[in-house]
């Protein structure tokens, strides 16, 4: 293989294949890049996976000589990020080793064989259905950090994905919050739905699949280049892929039952205060470095024309504010997690936000006052302390 491509490009796409390639494996393939090249081409493939997730991307090169190689991920990446903007040369001599060079630089990489590296899935040629990148990025970055961490709970270690022709939706709990981020899925131009293989046939029955954790993550940086208007979805037996620009994402689905988070969603909340959103969250922020640091459980004390929130740790001290708001019901005094509210106040840019609330101990709701992007509902519940 003999190849020449601009430091620039390369770098974009390996910077987007470190995220697909795990720190720590069994099998040392998986730390590797696939590049692949074909005789007189005027681009590489590039592909990354673990077994889970992959991720191909394409790169403008002038290819000499095709062919296809693979290299460490991480080390590659640290190469061509220290080196200027200029042409890069990579070659695979006959000896095995890669060299990689530009202007002065002269660098020789071991390799893996080619034919170690696992293979990836193909889609079946035909989108299920194309959905909007600025929506479905809005509703990743809105759900994707209420996600259990917990591998005990295998089944919520991703986000419920549910695709009708006309709507799309992304759902994420971990047990103590719901996020739930809805938005319009409309049809691109000259077609006359947004599904087109059947992958919702039935509209009051969208379709519903468990996006695994890293996949929304790699989504995320996939759609925050913002080099493409519109996503490619198919779903197969066992993989998703989505296609953004001139990459596509793959990932195995979560084979589980995402709880029923319809009967999560209270209805019942008649009691309703709204709040400066950048100054809610200053108060928490400062309230809750004097909480407790296993419960990080904050006060609210909800009274006529004031909330006074507060925080305590037998081994601190205790810390006060009162943020002044509209409000003429009862009396009521609700615990929350601060990090679970200042989850919420990082992901919504709306100037007010609106808690929604029944009783102390039921499901309260936050939701920004104004949005124009998705709708987001988050069910929080409250903490007994």
């Amino acid at each position: 293989m003999e190849l020449n491509v601009r430091q620039t490009e390369l770098l974009k796409e390996l910077q987007l294949l470190q995220g697909i390639v795990e720190r720590k494996n069994t099998i040392p393939i998986l730390a590797n890049v696939l590049i692949e090249a074909e005789d007189g081409s005027s681009e590489i493939r590039l592909a990354a996976t673990d077994l889970e997730v992959g991720l191909r991307s394409r790169c403008a090169a002038a290819v000499v000589a095709g062919g296809s190689l693979t290299l460490p991920a991480r080390k590659l990446h640290e190469i061509v990020r220290a080196l200027p903007d200029t042409d890069i040369r990579i070659t695979q001599p006959a000896d095995g080793a890669v060299n990689v060079a530009a202007e002065r630089f002269s660098s020789r990489i071991q390799t893996l064989p080619r034919e170690d590296f696992p293979s990836m899935p193909d889609a079946g040629g035909t989108a299920s259905a194309t959905l909007s990148a600025a929506p479905l990025a809005e509703m990743v970055a809105k759900t994707q950090f209420a996600i259990t961490g917990e591998d005990t709970r295998f089944f919520l270690n991703g986000a419920l994905f549910l695709l009708s022709a006309s709507s799309m939706s992304l759902v994420a709990t971990d047990g103590h919050r719901l996020a739930l981020a809805s938005a319009a899925s409309p049809p691109p131009e000259g077609e006359s739905e947004g599904v087109t293989s059947g992958e919702a046939a039935d509209p009051e029955e969208p379709a519903r699949v468990i996006l695994p954790r890293k996949t929304l993550w790699e989504l995320a940086r996939l759609l925050g280049e913002g080099e493409s208007k519109e996503v490619g979805y198919e779903r197969g037996a066992n993989h998703l892929f989505f296609d953004v620009g001139r990459r596509q994402l793959i990932s195995r689905t979560i084979d589980a039952q995402f709880p029923a988070h319809e009967r999560v969603l209270p209805q019942g909340n008649d009691k309703c205060i709204k709040f400066d959103r950048e100054r809610l969250s200053s108060t928490v922020k400062r309230v809750a470095l004097l909480s407790n640091e296993r419960s990080r459980a904050v006060k609210f004390q909800i009274g006529a024309g004031g909330v006074e929130i507060s925080s305590s740790s037998p081994e601190v001290g205790e810390a006060t504010e009162v943020v002044a708001v509209d409000y003429e019901g009862a009396e009521t005094v609700i615990c929350f997690n601060a990090q679970y509210v200042l989850d919420f106040l990082g992901a919504v840019d709306s100037d007010s936000v609106v808690l929604s609330f029944k009783d102390e101990v039921s499901q309260a709701v936050l939701s920004p006052q104004s949005s124009a992007g998705c709708d987001y509902t988050y069910v929080i519940m409250p903490m007994r302390v």
